[in-house]
């Protein structure tokens, strides 16, 4: 008796194993298999309980999974960031990205109270199109709406294991739709092996196994092209790790641990040399005369035909997150587009310019997005965040990148989780749009990924990639054009699928409930 009342207690707590097998997917821990069966026991119980209940299953397992997730927020303290507004911000964003799991539940519950009394097809086609592309439409509000928060999305656990060739037909999020169809095969085997359902026919129950196999194998067939090689170029990349806040007073001079990271290269000769975000920062702006030197000695140092690297850039009083090209003919600039809210800009601030006080680095300007020329071939720059924003990386293929030069600066969540899992988001845009992706971070992940998600990183000397240490490489990549079906396409199909799906929900709830009124009224 004493055993089933403890038994009774635990199951209260049972959507913990969701999260917890979900978090252990991503990095740190990298079980990529567990997203594979995570959410099962979410989608079987979204299936057979009501709304708010599965709503409620769903929120709670999101949230332990966020919480778990963005457990690298806390990092920032140590660089300055007041503690209580970190742990606040740690726990709003934990709990606005826990609701869209339980917009999930909620929906896909509300779909299923329809569906359970009606004809098998309509189960079938439940399990096959609709549980795939609510979980993906929601996953792409996420990463869109109020600036987006495009963090670890289902799909990537599939592209950093190898199998991400469908996101160069639909992007991350097709790969997550195989993840969902996986995870909905398994809720069905269990329904089948635990409490069936009467009513559906035996003969056709192993469809809703048969099918989502057939579904997925048929994904996985689907021919990627990628485009001729119109040329091939050496990259050197350049990891130094400075601390996110200068002083005066520095522990090294940057020049002398730039020149052994360079002598490390300079064998090479490589065509193009890539240091970090903010690597500028150490001689002024991007734009300045020590940061123009700096670049030619290490152009002459190096062997490089150009270097890239980023840092602040002033035009009047309006400043810029900026990355250079240096070249022996000058230089261009890139500026960022996709500013992080209450990080480089407060919501407001250039209305309100008290409010600029408030911006760890000060109010940045939005630039535009466009391409920089080296010697004739379009290259597409990303600088921190903003390789995680498929749309914007998806439109710089689309105007004729044929390399993606991601540059970022994660020390301000040093010694922490965070660069991994920015690193494993920003390895899809490569198979996305069919480019090579070079990627130089500052206490950051630092590599080369190829269009079939292949990764080349510099690694520590357990064979991990190298974080928070300083090292060097140099590799091959291609010029390519970005010729897959996502960058001709996007999100479109899915935009449209997702919003005709909402739409049909909205009408069949009402009139369900309108109908099942009408009848008791009867």
């Amino acid at each position: 008796m004493m055993i089933a009342q403890v038994l009774s207690r635990l199951a209260k707590f049972a959507w913990i194993l969701p999260g917890f097998l979900l978090w252990a997917a991503f990095a740190p821990m990298n079980e990529g298999i567990d997203a594979l069966f995570a959410l099962a026991p979410l989608i079987w119980y979204a299936r057979r309980s009501d709304a708010k209940k599965s709503a409620l299953a769903w929120f709670f397992s999101g949230l332990f999974f966020w919480v778990a997730t963005l457990s690298w927020m806390p990092a920032i303290i140590k660089n300055g960031g007041p503690w209580p507004l970190v742990v606040l911000g740690w726990g709003v964003l934990a709990l606005y990205c826990a609701l869209y799991f339980a917009a999930f539940g909620f929906l896909s519950s509300v779909v299923w109270t329809w569906v359970r009394p009606r004809a098998y097809r309509y189960r079938i086609l439940t399990i096959l199109l609709v549980e795939p592309i609510l979980w993906c439409g929601l996953e792409l509000v996420r990463s869109r709406f109020g600036g987006g928060f495009a963090w670890n999305q289902l799909g990537v656990v599939a592209i950093t294991n190898g199998f991400g060739s469908p996101a160069a037909f639909g992007g991350v999020y097709l790969c997550s739709a195989v993840v969902i169809l996986l995870n909905g095969t398994i809720a069905s085997i269990a329904e089948r092996m635990w409490k069936p359902d009467p009513s559906l026919p035996k003969a056709a129950r192993p469809l809703e196994t048969l099918l989502p196999f057939i579904l997925i194998w048929a994904l996985y067939q689907l021919p990627v092209r990628l485009s001729e090689t119109a040329s091939e170029l050496k990259v050197g990349l350049l990891q130094r790790n400075f601390p996110c806040c200068f002083s005066e007073e520095k522990d090294e001079d940057p020049k002398e641990v730039y020149s052994n990271l360079v002598s490390f290269v300079s064998h090479v000769r490589p065509d193009l040399l890539i240091l970090s975000e903010s690597a500028m920062c150490e001689f002024g702006r991007v734009n300045s005369t020590r940061a123009i030197d700096f670049a030619r000695e290490l152009r002459e140092a190096s062997g490089a035909r150009a270097v890239i690297a980023g840092g602040a850039k002033f035009e009047g009083k309006k400043e810029f997150n900026s990355a250079a090209l240096y070249t022996d003919s000058g230089f261009r600039t890139y500026d960022k587009v996709h500013l992080v809210p209450f990080g480089e800009f407060i919501p407001g601030d250039k209305l309100i310019p008290a409010l600029q006080k408030l911006a760890p680095v000060g109010s940045c300007t939005s630039g535009k997005l466009k391409t920089l020329d080296f010697e004739g071939e379009k290259l597409g720059l990303a600088i921190c965040y903003e390789d995680t924003d498929s749309a914007q990386i998806r439109r710089l293929a689309e105007m004729g990148a044929k390399l993606l030069v991601f540059i970022t600066n994660d020390s301000w969540f040093s010694e922490s989780i965070e660069a991994r899992q920015h690193a494993a988001v920003a390895t899809a845009r490569a198979v996305e749009t069919g480019l090579d992706v070079v990627r130089v971070g500052n206490s950051g992940v630092s590599g080369t990924v190829s269009p079939d998600g292949r990764a080349n990183w510099i690694i520590d000397e357990r064979g991990e990639p190298l974080v928070d240490g300083k090292g060097s490489m140099v590799d091959k990549v291609r010029l390519r054009e970005g010729s897959t079906v996502y960058v001709k396409l996007g999100d479109k199909p899915l935009f449209i699928a997702f919003s005709l799906l909402i739409l049909a929900i909205i009408v069949v709830k009402y009139t369900y409930e309108h109908q099942q009124n009408r009848y008791v009224s009867l």
